[in-house]
């Protein structure tokens, strides 16, 4: 019996579970979890290194509390390579180490019980281990569903919104109005730099040091606590949906 009960309005945590709740947890949601997943790497400035960790936990947490759906520990290192080291404080995974950490926390899960998995994925630079990991995962265990949902792609709205000042962006607009309205504390707005988006019209991909001089990429002194709120809620309103709707897929 769980000794818990788990409100409408709590975010489920799963290191805060005991064993005994989590198959009775997992029942209601039909074996439904989400893993934010970020990276602890430069964001310019302004900003803290762990804003896309940050990000990602925050939204996951808070359509958690409308779902039910539990969140797991996230993971705060990512795929930055493309950050260089010109920068200090960017920690990164390799690409394979990404890749085997995904597969490893899937093969654990299926032993808890889970059988659908939400990445929410806050760094672009994840986006091909992660889909690598997903390739893996259809030969090893087909019958087991996820989804990486990356939060620029959650709406078209969104994904507006994240790339209005910069097609490439890092530190930009979009991500410091986000964390002036979720982690204010942590912005130092008086350090803010924009930076225009040199690249986007060469035909190759550079990495972020042949990018910009100060890390950023995009007008974060454009940011505001007003957009950020709204494409929060925005991103947790229509989040929760797909989740509710995915529930008995």
């Amino acid at each position: 019996m769980m000794k818990k009960n788990i409100s409408a309005n709590e975010e489920v945590l799963w290191e805060n579970l005991s064993w005994p709740e989590i198959p009775g947890i997992l029942q209601k949601v039909n074996g439904f979890v989400m893993l934010p997943i970020g990276a602890t790497e430069q964001h310019g400035p302004h900003l803290p290194l762990g804003v896309d960790s940050m990000t990602a936990l925050d939204i996951a947490c808070a359509v958690s509390s409308r779902t039910g759906i539990p969140v797991l520990p996230e993971l705060k290192y990512g795929c930055s390579y493309g950050h260089s080291a010109k920068w200090p404080g960017t920690i990164s995974f390799s690409p394979n180490t990404l890749i085997s950490a995904v597969g490893d926390i899937i093969l654990w899960l299926r032993f808890s019980g889970v059988n659908r998995l939400v990445i929410i994925n806050g760094h672009v630079g994840n986006s091909a281990p992660l889909k690598c990991a997903l390739e893996n995962l259809r030969l090893s265990d087909a019958e087991f569903r996820v989804r990486i949902l990356s939060l620029w792609d959650i709406s078209p709205e969104i994904n507006d919104f994240y790339h209005a000042d910069a097609q490439d962006f890092h530190a930009n607009c979009a991500e410091t109005s986000l964390m002036l309205s979720l982690h204010p504390e942590r912005v130092k707005m008086m350090n803010a730099t924009d930076e225009e988006d040199r690249t986007e019209k060469c035909f190759f991909t550079y990495s972020m040091d042949k990018q910009s001089d100060s890390g950023v990429v995009g007008k974060p002194s454009m940011a505001s606590k007003e957009e950020g709120d709204k494409y929060f809620e925005l991103a947790v309103e229509v989040l929760t949906k797909k989740l509710f709707n995915a529930m008995n897929e």
